[in-house]
């Protein structure tokens, strides 16, 4: 069954923490608590990126940690791709890392490879050496991107605020940076599991003060992202992820929803609902209309186009998100959005195409011709 959560979403309502008129009523919260909407809301995840020449130019001059902890400027790019896009939500731009640096364990970003983490903890030692932070304190400067972004948007536009999951960033930590079989995370998993419970426990008690600060600072709604989830069998799921993830949900500001991202989760979809969210995000790997017949209707839905769509024409980009959008017609709780993030060699002018498709053809103006292909 559905997290207790998902169910009390509508009498949390009445804590909706300073939400305006224009903010409850917008497509994108009405899909949230599964009302009725006039179109399909869509946003894209990583809509502010380096498919974007402004967003190049910025980054040309800064590093992403210093793009990150500059306010105004993480508040420029999210503000930008609303503009540019008409998406219904933004996203404020931070990196789910975060909280790695802050930890002080070496959190670089190299060229190539990715995020590096210098000084990985693979040890029951190296876990209590973690400190405890003060989550207002440790990210001041995404709280005020968040309140400055706030100011700036559009009146009718929700802000998302996000966090890794307790699963993803455990994983990022002891490996020290990406990999494909998790050989690090596992074994500490299986062969010391009582330092796996402990580190997760840490991640998640700061995760939940660092999502609700983000609440307060302004935004509307909260992303958790559980991009490397997917490794997992449903067994370890439960046994060393489940707890975890409930407990950080759980203890999320009530009435704020919360959108549980996975990628590679078609065999946890129940799990991850179970655990908790108002919202369940799905990645491209599975068809929308079974994900809902597995997911019942007591949460909302988002997704999921596949990302290299938008690397091709556009009767290619139309097809398929038509095919999405008439999976899901008479269903109140869906958010469009690509099936995970948008790729740096994307056409803007294609996202652009993406978005007005899915306003056009979910209001009954399927007229989204909206000039050549690309």
């Amino acid at each position: 069954m559905p997290d207790s959560r998902n169910s009390s979403l509508s009498t949390a309502r009445d804590h909706d923490c300073g939400l305006t008129p224009q903010l409850r009523e917008s497509a994108f919260m009405k899909a949230c608590r599964r009302e009725k909407t006039p179109y399909t809301p869509v946003w894209l995840m990583r809509q502010a990126g380096r498919y974007q020449a402004e967003f190049r130019e910025i980054r040309s001059k800064v590093g992403l940690l210093e793009l990150c902890k500059t306010p105004e400027l993480a508040a420029q790019v999210t503000v930008h791709a609303v503009n540019q896009l008409e998406v219904d939500a933004a996203i404020i731009f931070a990196d789910i890392l975060l909280p790695l640096d802050a930890f002080g364990n070496g959190l670089d970003y190299v060229k190539g490879e990715g995020p590096v983490i210098a000084r990985p903890v693979r040890t029951a030692a190296d876990i209590d050496k973690l400190p405890r932070l003060d989550a207002r304190e440790a990210f001041s400067y995404v709280l005020e991107a968040i309140r400055i972004t706030r100011r700036e948007l559009p009146a009718n536009v929700p802000l998302i605020g996000f966090a890794g999951a307790p699963f993803t960033m455990a994983s990022y930590l002891i490996e020290g940076g990406s990999s494909r079989n998790y050989e690090n995370t596992k074994t500490l998993m299986y062969c010391q599991s009582e330092s796996w419970h402990k580190l997760l426990s840490h991640i998640v008690d700061l995760s939940v003060d660092y999502l609700n600060a983000q609440a307060d600072a302004g935004a509307q709604a909260l992303q958790i992202f559980d991009s490397w989830v997917g490794a997992l069998s449903v067994d370890d799921y439960m046994d060393y992820v489940f707890p975890h993830a409930k407990r950080l949900i759980a203890g999320l500001t009530p009435g704020v929803p919360v959108i549980h991202f996975g990628t590679g989760t078609a065999c946890l979809l129940e799990a991850m609902r179970d655990a908790g969210g108002d919202v369940i995000g799905v990645d491209w790997r599975m068809n929308m209309k079974e994900a809902r017949r597995r997911l019942g209707n007591e949460v909302a839905i988002q997704g999921n186009l596949d990302p290299v769509a938008l690397l091709a024409d556009r009767e290619t980009i139309r097809r398929k998100a038509e095919g999405i959008l008439r999976d899901m017609v008479g269903d109140p709780g869906h958010i469009f959005n690509l099936g995970h993030g948008v790729l740096p060699p994307t056409s803007v002018d294609n996202a652009k195409f993406l978005v007005d498709l899915v306003h056009r053809f979910s209001s009954g103006n399927s007229d989204t011709s909206g000039g050549g292909d690309t």
